[in-house]
C-alpha cells in the first residue's frame, strides 16, 4: 500500500469510529507500525490546516478522534438542537474534580471529599459516558473504582489529564485561568490556548 492509501485508511477509521480510537486499534485495524500511523495523523492534520477544513483530529491520551473545529459549534447545535443534554450541575462538576484529581477513586472516597451521599451522580456521569467503572479494590465489599473517560477529555477540551489545572495553593487560590473557567450555569469556557 502507498503513503496515500494509508493516510485514506487512517481518515476512513477516525471517521468510522465516531468516537476517541487508541493508536494500538488503529495500528491494528490497519496494519500498519503506530510509529507510522503516527505520522499519517501527523499529515492528516496538516492537511486540515492548509486547506481550512472544518474538520480536524483530536489527540485525547493515546488516542485519537474527528472532530468538527469550534467555530462552526453554533451551526451544528442549531442543527443537533433536539439531541442537546442538559448541563451539569454543580454537583455533578464536583464529582468530576474528585475523580479527575485522584482516580482511580471510590464512591466511598468521594462521598468523603463531599461530604454527602454522591451515588446519583456518580450513576448520572457514567450513563454520560464522562465517568467509568475503573474495576475492584482488593478491599472487604470490594468496592468498585472510577476514572474519568476521553469523552470527559474531550468535553473539557484537553488532551490529557496533566493538562488539568493545578490544585489550590498554599493560600487556598485555584488557578482556573490555567485552562478556562466555569460559569455558574457549568458552561465550560475555554482560554485562548485552545484556538485554532
Amino acid at each position: 500500500m502507498n503513503y496515500n492509501e494509508s493516510i485514506c485508511i487512517i481518515e476512513a477509521l477516525l471517521f468510522a469510529s465516531g468516537e476517541p480510537i487508541s493508536l494500538d486499534r488503529l495500528s491494528e485495524a490497519s496494519g500498519i507500525e503506530p510509529e507510522t500511523v503516527v505520522k499519517l495523523i501527523d499529515k492528516l492534520e496538516r492537511k486540515y490546516n492548509v486547506s481550512d477544513s472544518a474538520i480536524r483530529v483530536l489527540r485525547l491520551e493515546n488516542s485519537y478522534q474527528l472532530s468538527t473545529r469550534e467555530e462552526y459549534a453554533p451551526y451544528i447545535k442549531r442543527a443537533m438542537e433536539n439531541k442537546r443534554q442538559a448541563r451539569l450541575s454543580p454537583a455533578a462538576l464536583e464529582v468530576l474534580a474528585v475523580v479527575a484529581y485522584n482516580q482511580p477513586v471510590t464512591k466511598a472516597f468521594v462521598e468523603q471529599v463531599r461530604g454527602t451521599d454522591s451515588s446519583g451522580v456518580i450513576n448520572t456521569l457514567v450513563e454520560r459516558e464522562l465517568l467509568y467503572e475503573a474495576g475492584r479494590l482488593e478491599l472487604p465489599g470490594r468496592p468498585i473504582t472510577y476514572k474519568t473517560t476521553d469523552n470527559f477529555l474531550r468535553c473539557f477540551k484537553l488532551e490529557s489529564l496533566a493538562q488539568l489545572p493545578s490544585l489550590p495553593d498554599e493560600d487556598g487560590q485555584l488557578n482556573l485561568n490555567e485552562i478556562g473557567t466555569l460559569q455558574q450555569d457549568g458552561d465550560f469556557i475555554p482560554d485562548d490556548s485552545f484556538e485554532e
